[in-house]
């Protein structure tokens, strides 16, 4: 199948000092294109200058994005940060109704989205794997102002796309696993794991993504993306159970001991009394309320739409799990007492 990316283009893309920007960004440097990289604060991805830039500020946006062949959002507050819901909706809703307008007032035809999976994909039943064709679970995401908020930018994002004028995509990425989350927008479950700040696993199921292939998924997605479609990015389902079962075998750290029961209730009631016994004597919980009750839930969802049409190939998890952890303990975030076999050159756990 022909690339659409042998051609050098210049794009445009929003959030690159983040875990999934700037993993997009070296990729399209990589590819031989031009990168116009912005972010909130600024700074540098791959020898790439990041422009400080506000996406409510609507002359702004306009005045860096003239003249690109396209543009990625991968911007954004993320699902563990603890703003409040007016700031997620702020720096997630309108944040991208401003960008998109100014995107198309720049002249820009073509623009991706960076959306979650978790505004299509969270279950109460374990048998769900939901694809794009599923009902928004509501009744679920209005638990969570993060999940609500990036299921109304995709509705921004839907109402801004006006084909052939000004064409959006979007994609729903899993929860992104991999190396280089410098600022733990999603790995940090992974160094509580390590660091054995888990309390108990979750009755619940995990789908993730290496951020890698989530990166490559948005440049496929506009490439060969249908306009107003979304694209669910995969690449395995677990319990928790067996995703943190995984985690041992690869790092030799035990998994906690404790199970939560599957009746959430009694799940939720454990975990206000583990975070109250954890303040009485001074401490503060490694995991919060919100977090324990996320992990009761299944997330699990199916990429099989993204496999199809975009030719989305998501790598071995095992793979990404291993150069999760090897690139906390790498970079020192967490040590680990070597035993036989963990992070050894060749154990890497398969599909």
């Amino acid at each position: 199948m022909e690339n659409g990316s042998s051609t050098r283009k210049t794009y445009w893309v929003a959030g690159a000092t983040g875990f999934l920007g700037s993993h997009l960004v070296r990729l399209l440097k990589e590819e031989g294109h031009s990168v116009i990289a912005v972010s909130r604060r600024g700074g540098e991805v791959a020898e790439i200058p990041v422009r400080p830039l506000d996406l409510l500020d609507t002359a702004a946006v306009p005045e860096s994005a003239r003249g690109v062949d396209g543009a990625f959002l991968a911007s954004g507050r993320g699902s563990r940060d603890k703003a409040p819901a007016e700031v997620l909706h702020r720096d997630n809703v309108l944040a991208a109704r401003s960008a998109l307008a100014g995107l198309r007032r720049a002249g820009v035809r073509r623009v991706v989205v960076a959306s979650t999976s978790g505004t299509i994909a969270v279950s109460t039943d374990p048998k769900a794997i939901p694809d794009e064709t599923a009902r928004a679970p509501l009744e679920l995401i209005a638990r969570w102002p993060y999940y609500r908020s990036k299921l109304y930018a995709e509705r921004e994002a839907l109402e801004a796309n006006a084909p052939p004028d000004f064409e959006v995509v979007i994609v729903n990425p899993s929860l992104l696993l991999g190396p280089g989350d410098l600022r733990e927008s999603s790995t940090g479950d992974v160094r509580r794991f390590l660091q054995r700040a888990l309390p108990a696993i979750g009755a619940g199921g995990i789908a993730f993504v290496d951020v890698r292939d989530a990166a490559r998924g948005m440049l496929l997605a506009f490439e060969r993306g249908r306009p107003g479609e979304r694209y669910l990015l995969n690449a395995k389902n677990l319990t928790l159970a067996a995703f943190c079962a995984r985690l041992e075998r690869i790092s030799g750290v035990r998994a906690p001991m404790l199970q939560l029961p599957r009746f959430r209730p009694i799940a939720t009631q454990l975990g206000r009394l583990y975070t109250s016994a954890v303040r009485a004597i001074g401490g503060e919980p490694p995991v919060d309320e919100t977090t324990l009750e996320m992990a009761q839930y299944y997330w699990y969802c199916d990429s099989s739409k993204a496999e199809r049409e975009l030719g989305f190939v998501a790598r071995d998890p095992g793979e990404t799990l291993r150069e999760t952890i090897e690139d906390l303990v790498g970079r020192k975030v967490v040590s680990l007492r070597r035993s036989s076999g963990a992070l050894s050159p060749r154990t890497v756990e398969t599909a």
